[in-house]
């Protein structure tokens, strides 16, 4: 079958189309993230803040996606992706992605995930290669150790890339920060976990605001089920105590554990 030629070049793919792009190549159906990327474990066995606190300490919502996006692209075992820097903008939609300020606000997203220690950078003739290093912060080596005490993994469904709430819209681009953190602490717990805000700081370095709007923000797009529960006490000034307890819904969930199964870092 001949190619078919046209006399001038197509339109430019959608950012939308280039997400499915990066997408299709992907070896896996979902983003692999290791746990420590939310909550490392202190020395002393104490709850510590991962490298995801200082995206949303910092208001690093394209940082974030572009991150993810880079694990999502990268295979092989040199864990590294080299794609134009106008690749990246359209897919993070970008209105004008050719342009010299997009490419330049692609190179400082990658310079701020450098300073986190997230990825390294190379040059690959003309385009840059970006490699993988370990999610928590370390500078460490992305290296694959299945099994190994300590090296587990959340997963956050591509359905993230490719659904959204509507045929126009995908998750990634509709979740705000705080939502898209949420996500992946969520993603972290079992179905019909607890999560007392005023502990959120200490366990993952996030404000009990950024956290009560991340969760209500899942909750309103119908992606998370709030249930509340109480319990008798007689000593408290009502009589009893009252809890939420949260289970992710399709298409991020729900998880394949019980969050009573699955207590950690909460101390």
């Amino acid at each position: 079958m001949r190619p078919t030629y046209v006399a001038s070049p197509p339109s430019p793919p959608s950012a939308h189309e280039t997400v499915d792009a990066i997408v299709a190549e992907a070896k896996r159906t979902d983003i692999p993230i290791r746990l420590e990327f939310a909550q490392s474990v202190s020395v002393d066995g104490e709850a510590e803040a991962g490298p995801l606190a200082d995206f949303v300490q910092k208001g690093d919502r394209r940082g974030l996606v572009l991150w993810m996006l880079a694990l999502t692209k990268a295979s092989g075992d040199d864990f590294a992706v080299t794609l134009a820097a106008i690749v990246w903008a359209r897919a993070l939609g970008f209105d004008l992605p050719e342009t010299k300020s997009a490419r330049t606000a692609i190179s400082k997203a990658w310079t701020r995930l450098e300073r986190r220690r997230l990825i390294a950078r190379d040059r690959s003739g003309r385009l840059t290669r970006v490699t993988l290093l370990r999610e928590d912060g370390s500078g460490r080596p992305y290296e694959r150790t299945p099994g190994a005490a300590g090296d587990r993994y959340l997963k956050i469904p591509h359905s993230f890339w490719l659904l959204g709430p509507s045929p126009r819209e995908r998750w990634y681009d509709v979740l705000t920060l705080p939502e898209i953190a949420m996500l992946i602490i969520a993603r972290t717990m079992g179905n019909g976990f607890r999560l007392p805000l005023e502990s959120v700081p200490r366990w993952y370095g996030i404000s009990a605001d950024s956290a009560l709007r991340g969760l209500h923000g899942l909750a309103g797009h119908g992606v998370l089920s709030i249930a509340k529960h109480y319990k008798s006490a007689p000593l408290a000034p009502q009589g009893y105590t009252a809890e939420n307890l949260y289970t992710l819904k399709e298409p991020f969930g729900p998880v394949a554990v019980d969050a009573r199964a699955r207590r950690r870092g909460q101390r």
